[in-house]
C-alpha cells in the first residue's frame, strides 16, 4: 500500500504537472486532479496485487521502483516517453547503442530513486500469515482498490471524457503504469508477429522501360536522426553542407516528414509500399518491400549497415555488417560511415546490369553526437564531449549534433565523387534519405522516439537530397519544382522504381516520386 502512495507521489511530477497545463487548478479543476491521483493510485495497488499472484509482494514492489526510476529518467530528464515502440527498439538495439545512454547521471538516478529505495523496502518487516489469509486480504484490497476508482471517476466523468479521449498522450507520462500498459501492448505485437505468416508478394507484372539508356548505379544513403532545419541546404545559418552546396544538380527538399520517430518504425516503413498510414511492423517483414521488387526485376541490391541493422528490409538481398573493424578499416573510437565506401568500386565492376547499393549510416545518432564524427570534424565549439547531457550547455549540445552534419555532408560528397567516377558508363544519382530527426533541448525534449502523435517537427521533418550526374535521365530543373512541396517518407517507394525505371501492376502509392524523368523516347 505504501510502495504504490510513494510512486504516485514523488515519480509523477511531470504527469501532474503536463495535467494542470491543461486542467488548472485555478480553473476549478482540483476536484479532478485530486481525483486522477487517487485513480492512479488505487490502479497502482490493483497492478501490484495482480503481479503479487505470481511473485512475491516484495519482488513485484522493487520492480515497480526500479522500473519508474528508470522510465522516469528518461521523461522527466529528456523528455522521452516509453511507449511499445520504444520498447520494441529497446530489445532491437545493438551494446553500443545502450552503452551510449548509460551516463552517469542514469546511473546515479538509479541508484539512489530505484536501488536505495527498494533495498530499505527490503529491511521493513513483514508478518507472515497463512496463504488463506494473505488471499483474502489481497481480494478485499483488489475490491477496495476498484470501489476508489468507481467512485474517483463517476463525479467527474465528464473531466475524465475529456482526459481520455482528447488528451490521450498525456497517460503516456504516466509513472510506471503506462510502461506496464506499453509492454503489455509490445508483448502482444510479439506474439501476434510470432505467429507463421505467408509470405505476401506485391507486384505480379514488373516492366522495364528504360530501353534506350546506360545501365543505372544509384546510391542511397539511410541516415540517421538527421533533421532538415540543420542542414544549410534548407537555409540553416550555419555552413554545415560546405561540400554539397558546391554540387550542380542537387536537389534538396525541405518539407519532408518521416514515418516515425524511431528507426525500428521509420527504416522498414519508408521502404514499404502501404505508407505511413498503412504501416504495420508486425507483418511488414511478411510483405515485399521495394528492394525486393528491385532484386526481382534485375537489379543488383547491396545493402551496407553501419548502424544498428536494417530492421527486417535487407533480409533477402546481399547484407554486408559494416559495424566491425575487422570489415571496416575507418574505425577510431567506433566505425566510421565513410568505411563503407571501400571496396564500392570493385563490387561494381563485378555486377552486370542495373545497382541499387543503400547505406545505412550511424549519422548522428544521439546522445553520444561527439563519438559520431572524425575529431578533424569538430568545426563548431564547444562540443558536448560527454554522454550526460545535463553537464553540456544547450549551445554545447547544438554544437556537436552541428559537427555529426558537418561529417555527413563530407560522407555524401565521397559517395557523389564515387557515382562521379563511374559516369557516364552508369547512369548515377544518388539519394540520401534520413530516417527521423532529434529534439535538442526544445521545451525541455531531448532525442527522439516521441509518440508520432505529440512529436515536435525536430523529430518528424528530415532532409532528403537527390543528386545526379550528367548521365543521368533525372530531370532536374522540372524535379526542382517539387523541392519544398509537402511530402513524406511515402515516397520512397515510388521514387526508388521511378530511378530504374520500372513499371508494376500494383496500385498507386500514397505519394508521388520525388524526381521526373526526362522523356527518353522523344530523346530519341
Amino acid at each position: 500500500m505504501l510502495v504504490p502512495a510513494l510512486l504516485v507521489l514523488f515519480s509523477n511530477w511531470t504527469f501532474f504537472s503536463k495535467v494542470a497545463d491543461v486542467y488548472p487548478w485555478t480553473e476549478g479543476n482540483a476536484g479532478f486532479l485530486l481525483s486522477l491521483a487517487l485513480f492512479h493510485y488505487s490502479l497502482l495497488v490493483l497492478i501490484m496485487l495482480i503481479f503479487s499472484l505470481l511473485l512475491p509482494t516484495r519482488i513485484v514492489a522493487s520492480i515497480l521502483i526500479i522500473l519508474t526510476a528508470v522510465v522516469g529518467y528518461f521523461s522527466d530528464h529528456m523528455g522521452v516517453i516509453i511507449d511499445a515502440d520504444m520498447i520494441g527498439t529497446m530489445f532491437e538495439t545493438n551494446v553500443a547503442e545502450a552503452t551510449d545512454l548509460l551516463n552517469f547521471g542514469f546511473i546515479m538516478h538509479v541508484v539512489l530513486a530505484g536501488l536505495t529505495p527498494a533495498v530499505l523496502m527490503w529491511l521493513v518487516p513483514m508478518q507472515k500469515s497463512g496463504t488463506l489469509n494473505e488471499l483474502r486480504y489481497k481480494a478485499q484490497t483488489a475490491v477496495a482498490a476498484i470501489a476508489a476508482m468507481v467512485i474517483s471517476v463517476l463525479p467527474l466523468g465528464d473531466h475524465y471524457a475529456s482526459f481520455l479521449r482528447e488528451h490521450k498522450p498525456l497517460r503516456s507520462y504516466m509513472h510506471p503504469t503506462a510502461s506496464i500498459l506499453y509492454f503489455g501492448q509490445y508483448i502482444k505485437h510479439e506474439i501476434i508477429a510470432s505467429k507463421n505468416h505467408p509470405f505476401v508478394s506485391l507486384a505480379g507484372n514488373l516492366k522495364r522501360t528504360d530501353v534506350y539508356s546506360h545501365p543505372e548505379l544509384i546510391i542511397m544513403v539511410v541516415g540517421e536522426t538527421a533533421r532538415a532545419d540543420h542542414f544549410s541546404l534548407n537555409g540553416y545559418k550555419r555552413k554545415t553542407n560546405p561540400k554539397l552546396e558546391l554540387e550542380e544538380n542537387l536537389i534538396s527538399y525541405s518539407n519532408i516528414s518521416s514515418c516515425g520517430t524511431l528507426t525500428a518504425i521509420s527504416v522498414p516503413c519508408m521502404f514499404s509500399h502501404g505508407g505511413r498510414e498503412n504501416f504495420d511492423k508486425g507483418t511488414a517483414y511478411y510483405i515485399e518491400n521495394v528492394l525486393d521488387l528491385l532484386q526481382r526485376s534485375g537489379v543488383s541490391v547491396l545493402w551496407r549497415d553501419n548502424n544498428s541493422d536494417s530492421k527486417g528490409v535487407a533480409d533477402r538481398v546481399t547484407y554486408e555488417n559494416f559495424q566491425s573493424p575487422k570489415i571496416n578499416h575507418e574505425c577510431d573510437i567506433e566505425c566510421r560511415d565513410t568505411g563503407m565506401l571501400q571496396g564500392l568500386q570493385d563490387y561494381i565492376d563485378r555486377q552486370q546490369g542495373d545497382i541499387l547499393i543503400v547505406l545505412h549510416s550511424m549519422g548522428s545518432h544521439g546522445p553520444a553526437y561527439f563519438k559520431r564524427y572524425p575529431s578533424e570534424f569538430e568545426r563548431f565549439t564547444p562540443a558536448c564531449n560527454t554522454l550526460e547531457l545535463s553537464q553540456c550547455s544547450n549551445a554545447e549540445i547544438i554544437n556537436a549534433y552541428d559537427n555529426t552534419i558537418l561529417y555527413t555532408d563530407h560522407f555524401l560528397s565521397k559517395a557523389i565523387e564515387l557515382l562521379k567516377h563511374n559516369t557516364p558508363k552508369y547512369e548515377t544519382a544518388m539519394f540520401y534519405v534520413s530516417d527521423h530527426g532529434e529534439s535538442l533541448g526544445e521545451s525541455g525534449i531531448y532525442l527522439h522516439g516521441m509518440p508520432y502523435i505529440i512529436a515536435p517537427d525536430a523529430q518528424t521533418k528530415v532532409p532528403i537530397i537527390t543528386w545526379a550526374s550528367s548521365s543521368s535521365d533525372i530531370d532536374i530543373k522540372r524535379s526542382i519544382e517539387l523541392r519544398d512541396v509537402k511530402n513524406s517518407h511515402d515516397a520512397v517507394f515510388n521514387t526508388l522504381l521511378t530511378l530504374f525505371e520500372i513499371q508494376s501492376d500494383l496500385s498507386p502509392s500514397t505519394a508521388g516520386p520525388l524526381v521526373y524523368l526526362v522523356d527518353e523516347t522523344k530523346a530519341h
